[in-house]
C-alpha cells in the first residue's frame, strides 16, 4: 500500500511541476510571443545568436521550445542554418542556467509570488499585467511542487524499494542514461526531469552517480523532443534540431562514459551533493558551446543527411488553387469543409501581404509592392468564388446550424478580403510614399509600429487555427488580441503626439504617415479577429450587446 501511494503522490506532485512550467511558457508567449522572431532574426553574430538563445531559454524555461522556434523561422527563411544553431547551443545553456536558480531554497518566496500572481492575475485588467500574474503563479508552483517531490521521498526513504532501485541505476549507468532520455523524452520538459532528479538526489533517495547519469540522459532526449515535433516540417526546418540532437547526444555519450570510466564525479563536486548533478549539466552544455566554433560548417552534411524536396510544377504554389469542389454542392458537410479549407486558403494569402510591410517601410521595392498588390487580385477572386460557392450550398437542403456555418464562414471571408484591401489601398501607399518623400520615422516610432506588426501576424496565425480548432479559450484570447492591439495603437499615437510637442522634427515629418499606419494596422487585426465572435456566441460567452441598460427613474441610459 504505501508503493502505491508513493507512486500516486510522486505522480502527483510531477505534473503539478509538468503544468508548472507549461503555465510559465504559455504566460510569456502570449505576453511576448510576436517579439521572439525579431529578437532571434536580429543577431548579427554567433555569440548574439547564442546569447539570445541563452535568454529566450531562461524566459520560456524551455531549450526545446526555443528550438522549435528557430525550426519555424529557418523554413521561412528568416534565420540561417548557423545563426539558427548557435541560438539552440545558447538556449541549452540556459535552460541548465535556470534550474542552477530553481535549485536555490526558495520556499521563503512562495507566500510572496501566490500573493503577488494571484492579485495581478485576477484584479488586472490590462492583459499583460494579467499574463505577468500567470507567470509569477507558474513559478509559485514550480517552487510548491519541488517541495512536493521532496516531501514525499521522505516516507519511502528507508524503505527497501527505492535502495533496490537507486543500486541498480549505480550499477548499471546506461540503463540509468535511458531513464533520463525516456523520461525527458515522455514529459517533453528536461527542466522538469532534472529538477526532479536533483531533489532525489538532494534528499538521498538515490545517490548523485545515477543522478548524473539520469541528467546526461535528460539532456539526450531533450535533443529528441525538437526533432521529433519538427518531423513534418520542411528539410530546411528538420536541420537545425536534427544537428543539435548530433551533437547534444554524442556529446552526451562521450561525456557519460569519459565520467564512468576515469570516475570524474569529484572533480565536478561534491558525491554527496546534489550541486554536482547541475555542476554536471552546466559544464557540459558549456562545453557544447565550443561547437560555436564551426556549427556553420555542419549544413553541408545536414543538406547531405535532409535534401530539398523535389517540387513539381502543378505542386509549387498550392496556396493559387481553389480548394472548393464543385462535386461536394450537394454534400453539405463536405461543402462546408471546402468552404473553411477556401477561406483558411484566404488567409494565408492575406499573410503573404502583411508581413513584407514592415521591411517595405525601410526598405522599399517597386517590385515587391506590385507583388504584394497582386496578391490581392486573388484574394478578391477567392471572396467571390465564396460567394457563388456558398450561395450553391444553401439551394440545397441545409439544417439551420449548416445554414448558419455557411453564412458565418462567408461574414469572414468578407472580412478577410477587407484587411487584405487595406494592405494593398493602404499600407503600400504610405509605403512607397514614405520612400518617395525621403521621410523617416523616430527610433521610438518605428519600435512602436514593428510591435504592432508582429502581433497583428501573429493574431493571423492564431485566427487561422481557429477556423481549424474552434477552440474557445483560443477565440477568449484573440478577442483579448484585439482589444490590446487597440490599446497599442492609442498608446502608440499618444507618444507620438507627445514627441511632436516636445519638437521632435523627425516626427513632424513622420507624422501623417505614422498615424495612418498604426490605424491602418489596428483595422486589419480588427477584421482579422472577427474569427473568434462566432465562437465565442455558440460557446455563450458573447452578450448580444455591449451595451448596458440601467433604469434612472424615469430615464433609461445606454452605457458602452
Amino acid at each position: 500500500m504505501a508503493i502505491i501511494m508513493f507512486l500516486i503522490q510522486l505522480a502527483g506532485a510531477t505534473m503539478l511541476l509538468l503544468f508548472a512550467v507549461r503555465m510559465v511558457r504559455t504566460g510569456i508567449e502570449r505576453a511576448f510571443g510576436p517579439s521572439f522572431q525579431r529578437v532571434i532574426t536580429q543577431q548579427r553574430s554567433r555569440v548574439g545568436a547564442a546569447t539570445a538563445g541563452l535568454m529566450l531559454a531562461v524566459i520560456l524555461q524551455s531549450s526545446a521550445a526555443v528550438a522549435l522556434l528557430v525550426a519555424g523561422f529557418s523554413a521561412s527563411g528568416a534565420l540561417s542554418f548557423g545563426a539558427g544553431l548557435s541560438v539552440v547551443l545558447g538556449a541549452d545553456l540556459g535552460s541548465a542556467l535556470l534550474i542552477q536558480v530553481f535549485s536555490f531554497n526558495l520556499d521563503w518566496l512562495v507566500p510572496v509570488l501566490l500573493a503577488v500572481g494571484g492579485g495581478l492575475y485576477v484584479k488586472a485588467e490590462r492583459r499583460k499585467l494579467r499574463q505577468a500574474g500567470r507567470i509569477i503563479l507558474g513559478i509559485a508552483f514550480i517552487l510548491i511542487s519541488l517541495r512536493f517531490l521532496r516531501e514525499t521521498m521522505d516516507p519511502i526513504r528507508d524503505s527497501a524499494f527505492l535502495p533496490a532501485i537507486a543500486d541498480y541505476l549505480v550499477s548499471d549507468y546506461v540503463t540509468a542514461f535511458v531513464v533520463g532520455a525516456f523520461l525527458a523524452f515522455i514529459m517533453h520538459s528536461s527542466v522538469a526531469v532534472i529538477l526532479m532528479c536533483v531533489t532525489l538526489v538532494s534528499v538521498g533517495a538515490i545517490p548523485v552517480s545515477a543522478g548524473v547519469s539520469l541528467v546526461l540522459g535528460a539532456n539526450l532526449g531533450s535533443a529528441i523532443i525538437p526533432v521529433w515535433l519538427s518531423r513534418g516540417m520542411t528539410p530546411v526546418a528538420r536541420r537545425v534540431p536534427l544537428a543539435n540532437l548530433l551533437l547534444r547526444g554524442s556529446g552526451a555519450i562521450l561525456v557519460l562514459f569519459a565520467i564512468q570510466r576515469f570516475d570524474l564525479i569529484p572533480f565536478i563536486g561534491s558525491e554527496l551533493s546534489s550541486q554536482t548533478l547541475i555542476n554536471t549539466h552546466l559544464l557540459f552544455n558549456a562545453l557544447l558551446l565550443t561547437a560555436l566554433l564551426f556549427c556553420h560548417r555542419l549544413e553541408a552534411p545536414m543538406k547531405r543527411l535532409l535534401p530539398e524536396e523535389v517540387i513539381y510544377f502543378e505542386e509549387e504554389s498550392p496556396i493559387y488553387r481553389s480548394a472548393l469542389e464543385e462535386s461536394d454542392v450537394d454534400k453539405p458537410h463536405l461543402a462546408i469543409a471546402n468552404l473553411k479549407r477556401e477561406v483558411l486558403r484566404m488567409s494565408q494569402l492575406v499573410e503573404t501581404m502583411i508581413k513584407p510591410v514592415m521591411e517595405l517601410y525601410s526598405d522599399y521595392s517597386p517590385e515587391r509592392a506590385a507583388a504584394v498588390r497582386a496578391q490581392d487580385h486573388h484574394v478578391n477572386t477567392a471572396l467571390d468564388d465564396i460567394r457563388r460557392y456558398a450561395a450553391d450550398i444553401r439551394n440545397t437542403s441545409l439544417s439551420k446550424t449548416d445554414s448558419k456555418r455557411v453564412r458565418e464562414l462567408t461574414e469572414y471571408a468578407i472580412a478577410v478580403e477587407t484587411a487584405g484591401d487595406i494592405v494593398a489601398k493602404r499600407l503600400i501607399p504610405l509605403t512607397k510614399e514614405k520612400s518617395e518623400k525621403g521621410i523617416k520615422f523616430s527610433k521610438n516610432g518605428y519600435a512602436e509600429i514593428c510591435e504592432m506588426h508582429e502581433r497583428l501576424c501573429s493574431n493571423l496565425l492564431l485566427a487561422s487555427n481557429l477556423l481549424v480548432s474552434d477552440d474557445l479559450e483560443s477565440a477568449r484570447l484573440l478577442l483579448e488580441e484585439k482589444q490590446e492591439m487597440a490599446r497599442l495603437e492609442r498608446k502608440s499615437r499618444k507618444r507620438h503626439l507627445k514627441r511632436l510637442s516636445d519638437g521632435v522634427q523627425i516626427s513632424f515629418d513622420s507624422s501623417d504617415i505614422h498615424l495612418e499606419t498604426v490605424g491602418a494596422l489596428r483595422d486589419f487585426n480588427s477584421h482579422i479577429a472577427s474569427a473568434a465572435y462566432p465562437i465565442l456566441e455558440r460557446g455563450g460567452q458573447l452578450l448580444e450587446t455591449r451595451l448596458i441598460e440601467q433604469d434612472y427613474g424615469d430615464v433609461d441610459i445606454r452605457q458602452r
